[in-house]
Order: C-alpha cells, then structure tokens, then sequence
C-alpha cells in the first residue's frame, strides 16, 4: 500500500535498505533478548497481512511466537480484511488495525470484531481528520485499546498540529467514557497533563 505519510519506505530510501519482498529466518531466530513480561512490536516495518505475502512466513512467525509464550507480541496492519484466516491468534498476541480517518476507522472495526486475540486495538496513526466521536459511540463493538499519534515529516498536506491535537482530545475523551485505555505517541505533542500511556488488560 502505497501511502504518502510512510515514515517506513522514507527509511528504505535513506539506508538505502534492500525492498524486495522476502523472508529471513534471520530476523526471527535464534531467538530474542529479553525478560518475560516485555513487549515486541513485530514488522513495524513491513506489512505482514497483504495478500502478497506467503502462508508459510506467517506459518513460521506464530511458531516462532508461541515459544515465548511469557512475553507479548504486538502485531499490527493496514489490511485488517486479512485477519480472519489467522484467528484464533495465540494468546501472547496482540492484533491491531491502523486507521487515519473515519472510514478506516470503521473498517478497522468492522474486522477486528470477527477475529480472537488477547487484545484487539486501533492505532490512530497518523491521524489525518476528524473521527466524529457521535458516530463512533454508535459501533455495537470497541477496542480494548487505542494508540493516538501524529504524522511524523514535513509532508504539505499534512494537517495542522494543532488541529490534530483538538481530534486526539476528542477520540481520548469518547475513549474515557467507553473505559478504553489510550496511549498518545510522543509525536502529538500534546502537553505533559495530558499525555497517556496507558495499557491495556489482556
């Protein structure tokens, strides 16, 4: 998915980082540093559910995830359609959705609440519009976690910051009502009395 906030492909180009779509026992074996009770984002770089992806790499990856059943793995996408085929997740698995807007907000919804995982959450990342609270109040199902950011570089069309900061407010204080846990990147800027970083309860 080609999207024009990718801090990941701004990466590629500036390390000048090999693009072509593979898999390396590498990054997952043999194995990870560490204590039980941390948390790994897996793939913050990559897209792990698009439809170009193999059965067998994700075949791998959950294997590779279940032997470390006492520390928690984070997964996150854009193309949350895909999801379904790999429920039930293991249960040190987190599953999320990105969404920018409403409608993916919806979509994320929509999926999320047809999968099994331990924790099912929306990332608001970066957040490019208003996400009306007066109509998400009215979906049937709620994450049990919500991450709210900012987009990162100088990109024209990007919104205002400040703008931005008004929308998060917002989606926190819906989230407030709902008891959904919120936890704000640092990229929002927004001041100290207001900053979350709260987790959710698997």
């Amino acid at each position: 998915m080609a999207c024009p906030y990718c801090y990941a492909r701004r990466m590629y180009d500036r390390f000048g980082w090999d693009k072509t779509i593979r898999y390396e026992d590498v990054f997952w074996y043999p194995g990870i540093k560490g204590k039980p009770g941390d948390k790994y984002f897996v793939g913050s770089m990559m897209e792990l559910f698009g439809d170009w992806i193999e059965k067998w790499w994700l075949e791998n990856i959950f294997e590779w995830v279940t032997s470390y059943p006492q520390r928690t793995f984070i997964f996150l996408t854009k193309q949350p359609q895909n999801l379904q085929k790999w429920s039930p997740f293991p249960s040190n698995t987190w599953i999320g959705a990105t969404a920018t807007n409403l409608q993916s907000y919806a979509f994320a919804v929509l999926w999320l609440q047809l999968i099994e995982a331990p924790v099912r959450f929306i990332s608001v990342e970066p957040l490019l519009a208003e996400i009306p609270t007066e109509k998400t109040r009215q979906f049937s199902w709620h994450p049990d976690w919500l991450i709210i950011g900012a987009e990162t570089g100088n990109r024209k069309e990007k919104p205002p910051l400040e703008q931005v900061q008004d929308w998060a407010r917002e989606i926190i204080k819906a989230a407030d009502e709902a008891g959904i846990p919120v936890f704000t990147k640092d990229n929002l800027k927004l001041p100290a009395n207001e900053v979350r970083r709260e987790w959710p309860k698997p």
